[in-house]
């Protein structure tokens, strides 16, 4: 493996993650990444380095279930908002982690959000990309099917269902040697696929979604909203007035981007990501 994957033990859990160290000394808050389904940790690949670079230490997990951390089987581990939320909180007190800017993406970047309107002593900033925000998000079909019973058993068991869901959240064509990538824990194990077929369906957004619409009517932190406009999952315009109704809520539209920026378009990610972490800065 290469530098910069990393497992450490949490508890009964294992977790993978990439961690990219700053140049230098620094002062600055450390940003935890949490990525969205189906993908992984990779999908931050390009973004870890450019934080190092302006001085932030940037970590990003794979999710319990997810990429190359531990897939237990559902009676181990309940794969419920609460379990990831409990799971994250171990995670974070493993790896020291005590403040912190948080960047959330996708589905199951939700409960990071749920994290940081828990735990908001510990938020330094918040950016969030591509997320379900409001009670009006849907689990968009192509993930809703793989947990069908049955269908889904047998579509979460096909390392392809990475390459359609990637590629149909956006229009862009992953790279094979990235695609190479995403698919590996579910050739490697069943566990994977079993994993996100729990995953999908334990994700409980509506509890969820509301949570989030209440929380958000007290957050306080500075806070980006960037958004893909060409995710064809979820709305633009709901995101941007999400964005408007918060005290200290930033708004940047990417503009060709779909439902998964950081793999779609990294560049504009960084672009608005960065400066968005060095002006808030206290």
């Amino acid at each position: 493996m290469a530098k910069g994957e990393n497992w450490i033990e949490v508890g009964p859990l294992t977790w993978f993650y990439r961690e990219a160290a700053p140049l230098g000394n620094t002062t600055r808050s450390p940003v935890l990444l949490l990525h969205g389904i189906p993908s992984q940790s990779y999908g931050w690949r390009e973004i870890l380095p450019a934080l190092a670079n302006q001085g932030f230490r940037a970590i990003a997990p794979d999710w319990i279930g997810s990429g190359f951390s531990a897939q237990p089987d559902r009676r181990d581990f309940a794969y419920t908002p609460d379990a990831f939320l409990q799971a994250l909180e171990d995670f974070l007190k493993a790896m020291e982690l005590e403040r912190f800017s948080l960047v959330v993406q996708g589905f199951l970047g939700s409960v990071g959000l749920q994290y940081a309107l828990r735990h908001p002593e510990q938020i330094d900033r918040l950016a969030i990309l591509n997320t379900p925000l409001t009670t009006a998000a849907k689990l968009p079909w192509k993930m809703r099917q793989l947990g069908l019973p049955l269908v889904g058993d047998m579509m979460t068991q096909d390392p392809l269902l990475v390459d359609r869901t990637l590629e149909g959240g956006g229009g862009y064509r992953v790279e094979d040697k990235d695609l190479d990538i995403y698919r590996r824990p579910f050739l490697r194990s069943s566990d994977a696929g079993r994993a996100l077929f729990v995953t999908i369906q334990k994700l409980q957004l509506k509890e969820v979604m509301a949570e989030l619409e209440a929380g958000f009517q007290q957050w306080q932190h500075p806070t980006l909203i960037a958004w893909g406009s060409r995710d064809p999952w979820l709305s633009v315009d709901v995101a941007k007035q999400v964005a408007g109704s918060l005290p200290n809520g930033e708004w940047v539209e990417l503009e060709e981007v779909g439902h998964y920026p950081q793999e779609d378009w990294h560049e504009k990610v960084s672009d608005a990501l960065l400066p968005f972490l060095r002006r808030q800065l206290v």
